[in-house]
């Protein structure tokens, strides 16, 4: 497992992910590609122009450049309809994830780089400047790009049939929200010291200069900043509103202007959450769908109960010791606080507690994964399942008409209750 990226990694993967940068690319390729073949003429056998119709690479060129324009419209329209279904039936935080997929952005990007391809290729024939052989090698490429257009086409009619939809979006956020977990998991303080308690009194803090979410922090450039002399504690994790009375971290020793400025250009705060470093944001996304779904316009306590599974499973997978963990302490002068099972308990249970008392179904579902993640060996999930399972029986008690409800939901709480205490894990 790597360490977590520094923020120039961090800006060149989000910047990978934005589909003009992607559409670009596949556009200049095709263009390289028209204008390439009017210098590969030169290998090209002198009798093999005379068995190609003149006319052939002009045709099959006219045939993409009509078609590739209407798919490319029709294509975007449909990423635009299930970005405004996934807003409108899961939540607006997961719209970016469906914007960001990669088969998307391919699909996009082929069908719009083949259409400039052949535009090219078009303008190029009628100006003259491809010979006899250039044309050979004009259409040779040409029927690669309609392999590639083949291809593309038959894995974008299966993918746009789940384009949008709740179920697939689910899945989507739970494996982000997976992969932040183990990263985090495997690198609980960010490769620095973990802090075992509140910074000193007398240490300096550094505030952002703007409002909002801590994004990413550059632990390299923040551990560089402080020197061999000073220390840092962070006290806004990737996650967090930071405004004038919130710092992003406390530093000690030999602290100036400069210094200051130093660590504040190593936190990226924007105006939303990143999934990449914040593993909670996953599970918040989660509990959203789940809300949604309880909601009284909706109704669909089945996807509610598939949210609580998927999240079961990923709340199960933080306890999992991992075998890559890096104990070496790469910024011995960070100190970085733990992310707390309670707090990813709270994401969680909180919202789909609140909203799915009044309905049995799914207030049983809640409080059997508390079981499960109670049975976890580990003090910190019983002791949160404890607290959790109390709150959503409470509700439930409140919510609920029936006794038999009642006592079913109750029934499940009480096995909690009476799991064995276990010795707290070191």
């Amino acid at each position: 497992m790597t360490s977590p990226s520094t923020r120039l990694q961090w800006l060149l993967l989000q910047l990978g992910r934005r589909l003009w940068v992607r559409a670009s690319a596949f556009s200049l390729l095709g263009v390289a590609t028209a204008l390439a073949a009017s210098f590969a003429s030169r290998v090209i056998p002198y009798q093999l122009p005379d068995m190609i119709g003149a006319d052939a690479v002009d045709s099959l060129l006219n045939i993409i450049a009509a078609s590739m324009l209407s798919v490319t419209i029709f294509s975007l329209s449909t990423l635009v309809s299930a970005l405004g279904s996934a807003t409108n039936n899961v939540t607006p935080r997961a719209t970016r994830l469906l914007s960001e997929d990669h088969t998307a952005q391919n699909a996009l990007a082929t069908f719009l780089g083949s259409f400039l391809f052949s535009l090219v290729g078009i303008i190029a024939l009628q100006t003259g400047l491809y010979g006899k052989s250039g044309r050979v090698v004009l259409y040779v490429v040409t029927l690669f790009v309609i392999v590639v257009i083949v291809v593309t086409l038959l894995r974008w009619i299966d993918y746009v049939s789940r384009l949008g939809r709740v179920g697939e979006t689910t899945e989507r956020v739970e494996d982000v929200a997976r992969r932040a977990l183990v990263e985090r998991r495997d690198h609980p303080c960010l490769d620095a010291r973990r802090a075992d308690g509140p910074p000193p009194e007398d240490s300096r803090p550094v505030h952002a200069g703007r409002m909002g979410y801590v994004e990413h922090i550059d632990m390299s450039a923040l551990s560089s900043a402080c020197g061999d002399a000073g220390q840092a504690w962070i006290t806004s994790l990737p996650g967090t509103f930071v405004d004038g009375q919130r710092p992003l971290a406390r530093l000690t020793g030999t602290v100036d202007d400069e210094v200051c400025a130093a660590v504040r250009d190593a936190f990226t705060v924007g105006d939303a959450r990143s999934f990449d470093q914040d593993p909670r944001f996953g599970l918040i996304v989660l509990a959203e769908i789940a809300s949604r779904a309880l909601s009284p316009a909706v109704n669909d306590p089945g996807t509610a109960i598939d949210v609580i599974g998927r999240a079961t499973r990923l709340l199960a997978l933080w306890s999992e010791p991992s075998e890559s963990m890096d104990a070496d302490v790469r910024h011995a002068n960070v100190h970085v606080p733990e992310v707390r099972v309670d707090d990813l308990f709270d994401d969680v249970f909180t919202p789909i507690g609140r909203d799915g008392a009044g309905l049995v179904e799914v207030a049983l579902r809640v409080q059997k994964s508390l079981l499960t993640l109670a049975r976890v060996d580990d003090t910190r999930y019983r002791v949160a399942a404890h607290r959790h399972s109390a709150i959503a029986l409470a509700r439930a008690e409140r919510a609920l008409d029936l006794p038999d409800d009642i006592a079913h939901v109750r029934a499940v709480a009480q096995v909690i209750t009476k799991l064995p205490e276990m010795p707290e894990r070191e």
